[in-house]
């Protein structure tokens, strides 16, 4: 919408990891060439962990984009696979067959592959997004898929993207093996404060923008904070003030507009002395940002960016009727009070998860939903939000949502649809509407899906 204005061939701020925008400062190129020096170099099993929206996910594509053409690379994107589901999309992705055989075979097979590919001088590499998101039996497997070698060399390199969760799990006792296989780890951490400035400018010059400097240093600086150095709140700042600006009419980005940008989100900053991690609601921020460009586009000529924040950050009352209470049936059905937190959850909230929990028991595990979100559950409010837009968007009876995540680190997570199996719900999911799906939902067994239930506090 702004790209004209501005001198723009593309849009600088896009929040989908497209690596030609990768920025190589604040430690980002020589962790990649870590990376790349690991894998190529047999290393074994690597772990790269990072807060939301700190750019885990644009290494990984970048890393694929990287390695030479002797490493085949295996992407897996869905995280809650169960470990035979996770072993029959590797072996797919090598062009085994996978129907019908057990997984001792299956390992078998995948283990004679391995070296057939390594006996033509090719090396394999498994990069794993959102790892820490793994049931922990998949993730046992992981170790176990190390084990797989020859008397010189490892069959397949592993590489663990995920967050701060991730090291948690792997400080379990179970999980010391798997820890101690471990040969690297890196932290992506975010950009330093003077490194904001840099980043800016590279993604306005790599989507063509050829004038002087549009953010100014009192601009820069409410960035920063507000967005605690993580990449994907800089992007959505930075966009929603360019829209500002726009809407304005100015080629002049000032600190208002700017302010503007960031109150006409739903990002929570809660600094903490320890680690400054936030809360923050992906689904909370897709709503906004797919209202606020959808207002723009009716009303830009009428109302002024502030207005325009305003209207786009007005929150509901009213909450969401809960789904009718189902009965469990006898296809491994589970208890809908081991999904209940001891937590702050409005009451609207905790009916609602447990109304869902309980259709979500009596659905076979053997079938597929699509997981549209998982959020911060103290967000209600922008929770209650997100589900009004779903609910606009798509069939509201087919919506469920629960909880998952930890007491400690309680989430919400948002279900669409119930499905014969994986291909049924692919094939929907590749038709939602684009505003659903900047945050990459995926097709999801009822099993994991249950497997994920937050466990009942004591």
């Amino acid at each position: 919408m702004y790209l004209e204005h501005f001198g723009l061939t593309e849009a600088p701020f896009k929040i989908t990891p497209h690596t030609e925008f990768f920025f190589s400062g604040a430690s980002r190129g020589e962790t990649l060439e870590a990376l790349l020096y690991s894998i190529t170099s047999g290393e074994g099993i690597v772990k790269v962990t990072g807060e939301v929206g700190s750019g885990k996910t644009m290494l990984c594509r970048v890393l694929m984009e990287r390695l030479p053409t002797t490493v085949e690379t295996i992407y897996l994107a869905v995280p809650s696979l169960s470990r035979d589901e996770m072993l029959a999309t590797i072996a797919g992705d090598l062009d085994l067959e996978t129907q019908g055989i057990s997984t001792t075979k299956l390992i078998r097979s995948l283990q004679e592959r391995l070296i057939e590919i390594h006996a033509e001088g090719r090396q394999v590499v498994a990069l794993i997004d959102e790892a820490h998101a793994m049931p922990l039996e998949t993730l046992e497997e992981i170790r176990l898929l190390s084990n797989l070698e020859t008397s010189h060399s490892k069959l397949m390199q592993i590489v663990l993207f995920g967050q701060p969760e991730l090291d948690q799990h792997l400080s379990l006792q179970n999980m010391r093996q798997l820890r101690e296989r471990i040969t690297h780890s890196f932290n992506l951490l975010p950009l330093p404060a003077h490194d904001i400035k840099d980043y800016v400018n590279f993604r306005l010059r790599a989507a063509g923008y050829k004038g002087p400097e549009l953010f100014g240093p009192e601009s820069l600086k409410l960035i920063a904070e507000a967005s605690e150095g993580l990449t994907r709140r800089i992007n959505i700042f930075c966009d929603k003030t360019l829209l500002a600006a726009f809407a304005a009419g100015t080629h002049t980005i000032t600190p208002d507009l700017v302010r503007s940008a960031i109150a006409d989100t739903q990002i929570v900053v809660q600094h903490n002395t320890t680690s400054k991690r936030a809360a923050f609601l992906a689904g909370g921020v897709a709503l906004i940002v797919g209202l606020g460009l959808g207002f723009v586009a009716g009303r830009l000529s009428a109302r002024s960016p502030a207005a325009m924040s305003a209207a786009a950050v007005t929150a509901p009352t009213a909450a969401p009727s809960p789904a009718p209470t189902a009965t469990t049936s006898d296809q491994g059905a589970v208890s809908t009070s081991a999904a209940a937190p001891a937590s702050s959850a409005p009451e609207w909230l905790r009916v609602r998860a447990d109304a869902d929990a309980a259709r979500i028991a009596q659905v076979p595990r053997s079938r597929y939903s699509i997981q549209l979100m998982t959020a911060d559950e103290r967000e209600h409010a922008a929770i209650e939000a997100y589900l009004r837009n779903v609910n606009r968007e798509l069939n509201a009876d087919r919506v469920m949502l629960y909880f998952s995540g930890t007491p400690e680190n309680p989430k919400v997570s948002v279900l669409y649809g119930n499905y014969n199996d994986r291909a049924e719900a692919s094939a929907e999911l590749a038709g939602l509407p684009t505003r659903l799906t900047q945050f990459r939902p995926y097709a999801r067994s009822f099993q994991a899906i249950r497997d994920d239930f937050r466990p009942k506090s004591p």
